[in-house]
């Protein structure tokens, strides 16, 4: 998929209007390599999902698709237009689309089983709605595994008045994942072997050049039945990493004229991969996140965790080509493009990076490290003491734990009488990780270590429950893993502030508390130690009122935690420009606070956004009351 467009263009095909097809518009056409894709626009699309292949570095493989396009064609609004969207389903299961990030009423957000029951096969279901935002979004299948099979695709929508984005041309880079291998078999494997897809355990070789861990540490980490090189559950072993549904050899460009403000959607569409994006030799400033724009700010290189979208401006310069790249979080493979003037140009492809290590941190201990712990953010107090005088603003909660008040006795394997307090390595570095870090020679790794359940009353006890972070620390100013030393800019959470003063400031009216539960080896997801299947109960919210809400990951593992239908405001420490999301990365061992008006009335998803980790049980309804049916 190359939609590639300039100014000039756009404006030619602004006037564009009737029913989208799948032939491709002139605005797709100043795309390179022959690898364009549909544009669909207008007020009437028809949309007809249906088996076929897709081509990966020139070779076949099975696909779901749109109109005869894997991934599905870009579909390009306007602000403040109507638009019906009439989806046919030509499979033999039932199918479904949900635009992600748009605010549309609940029984068109496509989620079957919570605002529809699914289009059934042979079926047409019609999506009838007004676009009440701009920026740059996607959409994909809610039913199954068909996301990961190929049904997905981007949606840009311009803004109605003037786009305080200034871009000479504009390309979607969407990121994805594809596997051979069907989504029923994946998840069944996860389910029968933790860490099936994990070709990058550590090795004799490692523990000899210092690669991995110490001896020390691998024995300490083998004693809680921790495997720090767990960081992805799906990995390059099963998936080719694609950008705009195309392989490295494929060599999709995004051509450029020197000095050009260039506009990259990033779009992270994948299933599974959290990528870290980078342009070697090519400064990133990023202007907007998840559909609304932020305060340019410029970095070499960010972490876009599943579902999330950046729009990023690069300048490139000279008659050269440059890589885009995509590398998974584990480092097992990575997404690859071009930039270049021209097509049939070509730019030095960087190697993978070693793996990473999981550290203390990502074992919920970061606030172990007397502040010093990789991933937190020393200024993060600071920072939220500046903006005390912003009227409505409410600073950040203070982590999850007490010191003062702390039983100590009751965690169990965790007693600090017991503990030294020299550094210990921090295997990411090989130097410290902190003076009064924690001695894990001295801890006691019976089975119950770590699943204090003290700390999180309401969490319920079970097997989908295999730790409770002892002391989560809010990680927004942690730029992700693999990332802290990579010797240039790379974005965070706290980087971001938005271009216009946010909406509703008003200080929350309550509190809610959210772990995000699992157990790694039976592969099992939950919020509060509960599956989907496990409770009826939402979590209830009432028209207009305004809450407070902290995630607090209780795994070793990054969530993208993603609301339906509406946005919220990162606590950050910006005030009353607090950057707006719909989908945001919890880091492992970490918390994310966010403040959310309640301002649309229905039932909606809640979920982590890692395929398998929903459909294994991550997921819940948020249910929106009418103010005058709550009274």
């Amino acid at each position: 998929m190359n939609p590639s467009i300039d100014r000039r263009t756009m404006l030619r095909t602004a006037s564009l209007a009737g029913v989208g097809c799948a032939a491709t518009p002139i605005w797709a056409q100043t795309g390179a390599s022959g690898l364009e894709r549909p544009v669909l626009s207008g007020e009437e699309i028809v949309l007809r999902i249906a088996r076929q292949t897709m081509a990966i570095d020139g070779t076949a493989s099975r696909a779901i698709g749109i109109n005869g396009a894997a991934p599905a064609p870009l579909i390009r609004l306007r602000e403040g237009q109507r638009v019906r969207l009439r989806v046919v389903n030509a499979l033999d299961v039932d199918t479904s689309l949900h635009w992600h990030g748009l605010l549309v009423p609940f029984q068109y957000d496509g989620v079957p089983g919570v605002s529809f029951p699914g289009i059934r096969p042979g079926d047409a279901f019609v999506y009838d709605f007004t676009v009440r935002q701009n920026g740059t979004y996607w959409y994909h299948s809610h039913s199954g595994g068909q996301e990961q099979e190929g049904l997905y695709g981007p949606i840009v929508i311009d803004p109605a008045g003037p786009d305080p984005v200034a871009a000479d041309r504009d390309h979607v880079v969407m990121f994805s994942d594809h596997s051979e291998q069907s989504p029923a078999a994946i998840f069944r494997r996860m389910k029968l072997q933790p860490g099936y897809y994990n070709f990058q355990r550590q090795t004799l070789a490692g523990l000899l050049t210092g690669r991995d861990q110490t001896a020390k540490d691998r024995k300490h980490w083998g004693a809680m039945r921790m495997d720090p090189a767990d960081i992805a559950d799906g990995t390059g072993a099963t998936y080719r990493y694609l950008v705009n549904g195309h392989g490295p050899r494929d060599k999709w460009t995004g051509l450029f004229e020197p000095g050009q403000r260039v506009r990259l959607r990033l779009i992270n569409a994948s299933a599974m991969t959290t990528f870290n994006v980078r342009i070697p030799g090519l400064a990133m400033t990023v202007v907007q996140a998840d559909g609304l724009n932020v305060r340019p700010v410029t970095v070499d290189e960010l972490q876009i965790g599943v579902a999330e979208t950046y729009d990023v401006i690069v300048t490139p310069t000279g008659d050269r080509a440059y890589t885009l790249v995509g590398e998974s979080i584990d480092r097992s493979g990575m997404a690859r493009a071009t930039l270049a003037p021209r097509t049939g140009m070509d730019a030095p492809v960087p190697p993978l990076r070693a793996r990473p290590l999981a550290t203390m941190a990502d074992m919920g201990m970061g606030g172990m490290a007397a502040g010093e712990a990789r991933g937190v953010d020393p200024g993060a107090e600071q920072n939220a003491s500046r903006t005390l005088a912003t009227p409505g603003y409410v600073p950040p909660p203070a982590t999850p734990v007490d010191h003062a008040t702390m039983d100590h006795a009751a965690m169990s394997g965790m007693d600090h009488a017991a503990m030294g307090h020299a550094p210990i390595s921090d295997p990411a570095t090989g130097g410290a990780a902190g003076q009064g870090a924690m001695d894990h020679g001295a801890m006691d790794h019976g089975d119950m270590t770590m699943r204090d359940f003290s700390r999180a009353p309401q969490v319920h006890k079970g097997p989908g429950v295999q730790t409770i972070a002892p002391m989560p620390v809010d990680r927004t100013g942690y730029p992700g893993q693999g990332l802290e030393d990579v010797g240039h800019r790379v974005l965070t959470y706290r980087d971001l502030i938005a271009l216009d003063r946010n909406p509703d400031v008003r200080a929350p009216d309550r509190s809610l508390t959210i772990h995000l539960t699992g157990n790694m080896e039976r592969f099992m997801w939950g919020f509060d130690g509960q599956r989907m299947v496990d409770t009826h109960e939402p979590f209830a919210f009432t028209e207009g009122e305004r809450v407070r809400v902290t995630l607090i990951n209780d795994t070793m593992m990054g969530h993208p935690i993603h609301l339906h239908g509406h946005f919220f405001d990162l606590v950050t420490g910006k005030g009353d420009h607090a950057p707006r999301k719909h989908t945001v990365l919890v880091q492992p061992g970490g918390t994310v606070t966010f403040d959310l008006t309640a301002d649309a009335v229905g039932d909606w998803a809640f979920h982590c956004h890692m395929l398998y980790h929903m459909l294994a049980g991550m997921m819940r309804v948020v249910s929106v009351r009418p103010r005058e049916e709550a009274a």
